[in-house]
C-alpha cells in the first residue's frame, strides 16, 4: 500500500515540475540582406586597354597667320571670325590704285622691250647674212650681236618687273590660303597697313593635333601610330581618338617629360583649338576577364572580392592583371570565373556567410 502511494507521489511531483517549465524557443532563420542592383556586378570578357597617361592642348593641324604684303588702305573686310571660307576666297581688299598704275607701266615696258628685242634680233640676222658674203665688216656684225644681247636682257628684265607688279596687284586682294574657318580678324576697313601687318588667322578644323607630354619612364610603351583616347574640357561625356604621329627625340631636362603629338580627325569640327585634353596612349589592347575596380578590396595583403554564391556572401582572394583607368576596370586572372556575381562599393563590407538577395526595381517587377 505504501509502495503504491509512493509511486503516485513521485508521478505527481514530476507532473508539477513539467508544468512549471517554459517551452523551448524554436530556431529562427538568419536575416536576409536586401541590396539594390547597383550594388552588384557580373564578371565578363571585355576589351582591356592599357598605356601611359598624357595631357596637353589641342591645336589646329594647319593655322595660317595672314599678313599684308603691300602698303595701302583697307577698302573692305569681307569676312568675320567664325566664317567658313574656301581656298582662294577673298577676305579683304586693299586700295590698289597706285599699284595698278605701276602694273600698267610695267606692262607697257614689256611691250616696248619686246619690240626692241625683236628689232635687235632681226638686225643681227641681217648682219650675219651680209657678213657671210663679205658685205659688211666683222666689227658691224659684232656690234649687232651685242645690241641683240642687250635688248634680250632688257626684255627679260621688263618681264620680271611686270611679274613683280602683277604680284603686288594680286596682293591687294587678301585671300584664304586653304579652306577653313576665320579664327581672328585684326584689321578694319579704313586701316592703313604696311607689309607684315597682321590681318587674319585662318585655321583648318578638319584635322586637329594634341600636343601632350608623357613620363619619360613610360616612353617604351609609346610608338608612332599607337591609338590615343582622351577627353576634352567642354565635352565631359565624350571620348575622342587619334594616333601618335610624332615623338620628341629627347625629354625635358626639368620635368623629365617627353613631348608627343597625336593627329586627331575632326570631320564634324566639334573640337576647337586651345582646349585642354587628358587621356592615354593605348599601347596594349586585348580581351580579358574583367570587373569594375569598385568590386575589388585592395586594403589587405592580397586583393579580395565579395562573391554572391548560393544566395550567400563569400570572400574570395583574386589575382589581378592589367588595369584600364579609362573604363575603371581591372583584369582578374584567377579566383573567379566569367559570369560570377560580385558586390560593389559599400556592399563589400557585408559579412561573409550573410544571406543576400538582390531587389528588382518596382517598374521592372510590374512588367
Amino acid at each position: 500500500m505504501m509502495s503504491i502511494r509512493h509511486t503516485l507521489l513521485v508521478a505527481a511531483l514530476i507532473s508539477l515540475a513539467a508544468c512549471g517549465r517554459k517551452p523551448a524557443a524554436a530556431p529562427t532563420a538568419a536575416t536576409v540582406v536586401l541590396v539594390g542592383p547597383e550594388a552588384v556586378t557580373v564578371t565578363e570578357l571585355s576589351m582591356l586597354s592599357t598605356g601611359p597617361a598624357l595631357s596637353g592642348t589641342l591645336v589646329a593641324e594647319r593655322t595660317a597667320a595672314i599678313r599684308a604684303e603691300v602698303n595701302g588702305q583697307v577698302m573692305a573686310v569681307l569676312h568675320e571670325p567664325g566664317d567658313r571660307v574656301g581656298a582662294g576666297e577673298a577676305l579683304a581688299r586693299i586700295d590698289d590704285r597706285a599699284i595698278v598704275d605701276a602694273w600698267l607701266g610695267a606692262r607697257s615696258g614689256v611691250t616696248q622691250a619686246e619690240l626692241a628685242a625683236d628689232i635687235a634680233k632681226r638686225e643681227l640676222e641681217r648682219a650675219m647674212k651680209l657678213s657671210a658674203v663679205g658685205a659688211i665688216a666683222d666689227r658691224d656684225t659684232e656690234n649687232a650681236r651685242r645690241a641683240n644681247l642687250a635688248s634680250q636682257a632688257q626684255f627679260e628684265d621688263a618681264k620680271a618687273r611686270l611679274a613683280q607688279a602683277q604680284k603686288q596687284k594680286d596682293a591687294t586682294v587678301v585671300k584664304a590660303p586653304y579652306a577653313g574657318v576665320v579664327a581672328e580678324r585684326t584689321v578694319n576697313a579704313g586701316d592703313i597697313v604696311a607689309p607684315g601687318a597682321p590681318l587674319f588667322t585662318v585655321v583648318d578644323p578638319a584635322t586637329m593635333r594634341l600636343e601632350a607630354n608623357i613620363p619619360a619612364s613610360q616612353l617604351g610603351a609609346v610608338r608612332r601610330g599607337a591609338p590615343v583616347t582622351f577627353s576634352v574640357t567642354g565635352y565631359p561625356d565624350r571620348r575622342f581618338t587619334g594616333t601618335i604621329s610624332h615623338i620628341a627625340p629627347s625629354a625635358d631636362a626639368t620635368t623629365r617629360q617627353v613631348r608627343v603629338i597625336a593627329r586627331i580627325p575632326n570631320a564634324g569640327s566639334g573640337l576647337v583649338a586651345g582646349l585642354f585634353a587628358e587621356g592615354r596612349v593605348s599601347s596594349m589592347v586585348r580581351e580579358a576577364l574583367t570587373a569594375p575596380l569598385a568590386a575589388v578590396d585592395l586594403r589587405g595583403i592580397r586583393p579580395v572580392v565579395a562573391r554572391l554564391k548560393g544566395g550567400k556572401v563569400e570572400r574570395v582572394e583574386v589575382t589581378l592583371g592589367a588595369r584600364d583607368d579609362a573604363t575603371e576596370r581591372v583584369e582578374i586572372t584567377a579566383g573567379v570565373a566569367r559570369g560570377d556575381t560580385l558586390l560593389v562599393g559599400a556592399a563589400l563590407g557585408i559579412t561573409p556567410g550573410t544571406p543576400l538577395k538582390v531587389s528588382v526595381p518596382s517598374d521592372t517587377a510590374k512588367r
